[in-house]
This record gives C-alpha cells, sequence and structure tokens, in this order.
C-alpha cells in the first residue's frame, strides 16, 4: 500500500456520518480537500440499506434529509453547495424531484446536471444525488 504525501494528508479528511447506511462499495460520505468538499451519491435509504419508499418524491426527501447529515459533518449547509449531479432512472422524474430540491436549497441555485440511468445498484432506488460544495473555513 502506497502511504500518501504527508502534505496530501493535511489536506485531505474523510467523513463518515454513521447515522447512514453503511456504503455498498469502498467509498466514504464525503472527501474534504482543502476547502472543497465532494460528497459522494447520496441515497434514498434508510440506515439499514433500504429504499424508503417506491414514491419518487419520498425518496428524494430522503437524499435531501440525508445530504443535509453529510453536509453538517463537514460544517456546511445547502447555501455552500456549488455543484449537484442528479441521476435519476426516470428522467420524468425531474419535476416531482425539483418541488423538493427546493424547499431545501431555497434560493441558492447551485450548478446542476441531470443524468438518465438505466439502474441503480440498490433495486427500488430512483435517484442518487452527489455534490461538490465550498467549505467557508
Amino acid at each position: 500500500m502506497n502511504t500518501p504525501p504527508e502534505h496530501s494528508l493535511v489536506l485531505r479528511q474523510e467523513y463518515r456520518v454513521e447515522t447512514l447506511h453503511e456504503p455498498v462499495s469502498h467509498y466514504t460520505d464525503a472527501v474534504r480537500w482543502g476547502n472543497i468538499l465532494f460528497v459522494s451519491g447520496v441515497s434514498p435509504l434508510d440506515q439499514e440499506s433500504r429504499v424508503v419508499s417506491a414514491d419518487v418524491t419520498v425518496q428524494a426527501e430522503k437524499v435531501f434529509e440525508n445530504m443535509a447529515a453529510v453536509l453538517a459533518a463537514a460544517g456546511a449547509r445547502f447555501e455552500d453547495v456549488l455543484k449537484v449531479t442528479v441521476f435519476v432512472t426516470d428522467v420524468a422524474d425531474r419535476v416531482a424531484i425539483n418541488a423538493v430540491r427546493k424547499r431545501w436549497f431555497g434560493a441558492v441555485r447551485p450548478a446542476s446536471t441531470l443524468v438518465g440511468i438505466a439502474a441503480f445498484t440498490i433495486p427500488g432506488m430512483k435517484l442518487e444525488i452527489e455534490a461538490v460544495v465550498g467549505l467557508r473555513g
């Protein structure tokens, strides 16, 4: 195993939020590099890794609730989010997801990309959102 250079250990910090489900692969919930936070894809899963509902609106609420926990762990808020990438199995769900998204972000408008995909690792998931966040300190 390679040891990272000493300077990268100072700049890099991993966040694992204990109230969220266990990662399904080799990743962590977020990684900070300097004043940038990279949030891994946030899923509509409860702590036991179960999809919370078949309803995309309920799934979106859970995604943003889970994202709020990741942001809080790093001392950030939704107003600090610079960009999101939204992955969906049905792009027609965008309207329902955006209604939920607006409640969580308020007047803040991050840069955004919508990507339609065939399926997720966990059956029943309809969306997943990753984010890039600017940290204030």
